[in-house]
């Protein structure tokens, strides 16, 4: 591999589960390496669950039981000319010299490197892990709970971690996620408030609530959405604004 190639280390992070973060780095991932192009690899550190490692060995049954997404799936890696891209478990305090071999070891130039990390502080080498990524891109939801966790955690990144200079860190940013529709418009605006006083990064996009997060492909189905071989439909893409998502993120990453 060219040493002058640049490979881009982003994780979905935070300290509150529930929040969509393995979701998320399944879902960008897959639009990343299947219609964007780009050779991206996963590194799934979320010891003991390793949730999206299990989700591959899924939806690959899946897609290999149902005809029609058996056909999608010829006629995408035909015309891609390229694999599934790998998930890779690994404990935290291990996963950054683990992306660095795979990296300068691999045949093809890898753009992206994406990680699932535990979303707890106390994991050992976890802020180790977070330290070495380029882009940290963390879900909130309009929770309390949520949102005290994740300024705590967030001002401790930047105010300590980043201004000591020991990181590759570039951008941390906060983003919507689940949003319902339905909720106080005032609520976001409150919060959005205390972000921005706080100096921390929100993106401008957000994304809304949609069941097609928390449900994987069904046997009959003829497209999908939350899966590791296949990107997801551009319809469902839409109706959650996670088009204009990936736009907003790949201006922040600047592949």
């Amino acid at each position: 591999m060219s040493t002058d190639h640049k490979t881009v280390f982003i994780a979905f992070s935070s300290q509150k589960g529930g929040v969509g973060k393995s979701t998320l780095t399944a879902l960008v991932a897959s639009i990343m390496h299947y219609r964007l192009g780009y050779n991206v690899a996963v590194f799934d550190a979320d010891f003991p669950q390793h949730s999206l490692a299990k989700m591959k060995a899924r939806d690959l049954a899946m897609v290999m039981e149902n005809e029609a997404l058996k056909r999608q799936a010829y006629k995408q890696f035909t015309s891609l000319g390229k694999k599934t891209y790998p998930i890779m478990q690994h404990k935290a305090d291990s996963v950054l010299d683990a992306a660095l071999e795979f990296v300068n070891s691999s045949p093809a130039a890898i753009d992206m490197v994406f990680f699932d990390l535990p979303g707890t502080v106390n994991t050992p080498g976890i802020l180790k892990a977070l330290a070495g990524m380029h882009h940290i891109f963390t879900p909130i939801t309009a929770d309390r709970v949520v949102m005290e966790s994740t300024l705590i955690f967030t001002q401790l990144l930047q105010d300590v971690i980043m201004k000591k200079g020991e990181t590759s860190i570039q951008t941390i940013n906060l983003f919507w996620n689940q949003v319902d529709g339905r909720e106080s418009t005032p609520l976001y605006h409150v919060y959005s408030e205390l972000i921005a006083q706080l100096g921390l990064s929100l993106m401008q996009s957000q994304i809304k609530s949609s069941t097609r997060f928390r449900k994987e492909s069904e046997a009959d189905s003829k497209s999908v959405f939350r899966s590791t071989v296949m990107p997801p439909d551009e319809r469902s893409m839409k109706a959650c604004q996670l088009d204009l998502f990936i736009d907003e993120f790949l201006k922040i990453i600047q592949l």
